[in-house]
């Protein structure tokens, strides 16, 4: 399932703050960067499933269905973070962004997604015991990722990063790891319409559930969430029976043209996820307003 011309519909209200914004000509919010993960495993018998949740409805874009993910904080760019896998300056030619901010980016990810989901995208640093704060020894290959993390020690480092007394690259480091790039694979980029007071530069990741490992209604910020096959999410959609924004919508229906994760992960290494979708006002042949992607 593809969406392009005509695009989505519009409600009456935001078509018209839409034209209100373009008669005035002020100048537009500046987007917030943001990263979100898509989580993918395994289905039962056959397939994957992605996994989704519901903000509550008293928060930006609440009472619909989104992936894990947030804003950069100032913190993903300046700290020192041990890596595995591509470096900021790899991702930044990826990304095509300076090394900072596209440390920023990935940092982001990896951290929201633990905050928001429970899981971990990082492994032991080389030579490094449990809790230990070893020196990383560049080359060194990373012991395996952590199983479930689930336990009390960890939800208390993780409760610990949402609370903001500590900083993810402390946690980690605390606890002898290093972060998994690698796991991240890259997808897309979406910057919220101009029209918008809200605004978010957001770049899409996609990443394999890690074994052992299992998602966690754990972020205070959902109150509904579940895995899904990407297919059923799109009917349930169309039917009205799932709320989703466009970027959401559009991004399950590129994962579900793919038949298995294999072919998924294949695909991401093809795509460029730099060049920004920008969505925008328009008219359909009937005179309804829609949001265009194109």
């Amino acid at each position: 399932m593809t969406y392009e011309e005509p695009g989505f519909p519009v409600p009456d209200s935001l078509a018209e703050h839409a034209r209100r914004f373009a008669a005035e000509g002020g100048p537009p919010a500046t987007p917030r960067v943001a990263a979100t993960v898509l989580l993918l495993r395994p289905a039962t018998g056959s397939g994957y499933e992605v996994y989704v949740i519901r903000r509550l409805a008293a928060m930006t874009f609440g009472g619909v269905y989104a992936f894990p993910g947030g804003g950069v904080d100032p913190s993903d760019s300046r700290v020192h973070l041990d890596w595995a896998g591509p470096d900021p300056a790899d991702w930044a030619r990826r990304l095509r962004l300076a090394p900072e901010p596209a440390q920023a980016v990935v940092c982001a990810a990896a951290r929201e997604v633990f905050e928001e989901a429970g899981v971990l995208l990082a492994s032991p640093r080389p030579g490094a015991g449990q809790g230990a704060v070893p020196g990383a020894v560049p080359g060194d290959v990373p012991g395996d990722v952590p199983g479930d993390v689930s336990g009390a020690r960890w939800e208390a480092d993780r409760a610990d990063l949402v609370a903001h007394r500590t900083g993810f690259a402390d946690l980690l480091r605390a606890r002898g790891m290093m972060i998994r790039s690698d796991l991240l694979l890259p997808w897309s980029r979406w910057i919220t319409p101009e029209f918008e007071p809200r605004r978010f530069d957001t770049y899409f990741f996609l990443a394999l559930l890690p074994a052992g490992q299992r998602t966690r209604d754990v972020s205070g910020e959902a109150d509904h969430t579940m895995w899904i096959e990407p297919r059923e999410a799109l009917a349930r959609a169309q039917r009205g029976d799932l709320a989703m924004l466009p970027p959401t919508l559009v991004t399950l229906g590129e994962v579900a043209a793919h038949p298995d994760l294999d072919a998924v992960v294949a695909a991401a290494a093809r795509r460029d996820p730099a060049t920004p979708v920008t969505p925008r006002l328009g008219t359909a042949a009937d005179g309804t307003p829609r949001l265009l992607l194109r």
